[in-house]
């Protein structure tokens, strides 16, 4: 929890990972992609304050303790959403899989919440590993990698078939919450295979999940922002939003956070560290004193306490059903977290619904 100026604010660091990329991980002959991948990661960590930069030896292999006082202790997360990366083409035991991400869930009970992920090339095998997972974690989330390597395929769509007997099987088994990386690109992994236009395809083809594309798209925030306003079961998750431009590039977050207020709402916006790229407790204050720098973006909504309240976490608690204690909620008049409706441009009087 973290407290200022009197207003509490419940947070949920929706997008977190416990990742392994030290080099006795390192896949065989594909050493080189393993290491340029977490260096590349490492580079990101660079848009943050001096101060809060790692060494690449810790960066590679964090350990718990490092992660239960980052996160908790000094980073006022009340609830962490783990969010796997396989990446069982470069690591041998995976980057940051659900088993390991569920073995430090064990050890902390209530502290975290296991998504768990799947890639369609797997076909019936890794329908069956899904299923497992949600047997055995409880997992209502997952989290895609559209860009990932696979047996000489360099990526795939949410809009392909094999894609539609998983987001299928999502549905039937209680998935709700489809995390799906479209941000920047990560040295070697092609930066086409993070376009959202399919997204666009399976938002509207399965209404009843929602999809948080992470990273808002990044650099494409106006094909991201035209896209989630017609679709009302499309959310903009923040981790890199936040974590790499609130510090490093203030004036370029103020339009970024500007044009996904004015397009996509405060209800459907969740706050993510991206850690351990970035720890969450200097996003955290600075998100909470933040504001727009000056009237050359006055056009865009105003943000509040309430507003930050939700994106920090009301959004995701009520996404994942997490408890939120009364004295964190909002009043009544203050809007409703989650809310599939506060997507701008989409009433049946406004000019982006009239036929042309």
């Amino acid at each position: 929890m973290y407290e200022k100026d009197g207003e509490k604010y419940f947070v949920v660091d929706s997008h977190m990972h416990f990742w392994n990329a030290a080099p006795d991980n390192w896949v065989a002959g594909a050493e080189q992609y393993a290491k340029g991948w977490i260096e590349c990661f490492h580079a990101y960590q660079g848009l943050g304050p001096p101060a809060t930069h790692w060494t690449i030896e810790k960066f590679m292999k964090y350990s718990e303790d490092d992660l239960m006082k980052d996160v908790f202790t000094d980073g006022y997360v009340d609830k962490a959403i783990f969010q796997p990366t396989y990446l069982t083409e470069w690591y041998s035991e995976g980057f940051n899989t659900t088993e390991r991400n569920a073995a430090l869930a064990a050890k902390h009970e209530g502290k975290f919440v296991i998504n768990t992920r799947w890639d369609p090339r797997e076909g019936d095998a890794g329908l069956k590993a899904l299923k497992d997972n949600v047997d055995r974690y409880g997992s209502i989330g997952v989290k895609l990698y559209t860009a990932e390597w696979r047996e000489g395929s360099r990526g795939w769509k949410l809009s392909d078939p094999e894609a539609y007997r998983y987001l299928e099987a999502c549905g039937e088994l209680g998935i709700k919450n489809i995390h799906v990386h479209k941000g920047p690109t990560i040295w070697p992994l092609d930066k086409d295979a993070f376009d959202v236009s399919d997204i666009d395809h399976a938002a509207t083809d399965f209404p009843h999940l929602n999809f948080i594309v992470e990273h808002v798209g990044l650099p494409r925030i106006e094909d991201f922002c035209f896209m989630a306003t017609q679709e009302p079961n499309v959310y903009a998750g923040l981790s890199v939003v936040i974590g790499g431009l609130m510090h490093a590039r203030p004036k370029f977050f103020a339009k970024v956070m500007g044009e996904l207020l004015f397009w996509v709402g405060e209800d459907k916006m969740t706050f993510g560290s991206d850690y351990g790229i970035w720890e969450p407790k200097w996003q955290i204050e600075g998100f909470v004193d933040w504001d727009y720098p000056s009237d050359e973006f006055s056009d865009y909504p105003r943000v509040n306490a309430a507003t930050k309240k939700k994106i920090l976490g009301l959004n995701a608690a009520k996404l994942y059903g997490i408890e939120v204690p009364a004295e964190y909620q909002l009043a009544p008049d203050q809007g409703t977290p989650a809310a599939r409706d506060d997507a701008k441009g989409v009433s049946a009087d406004s000019p982006m619904a009239t036929p042309v």
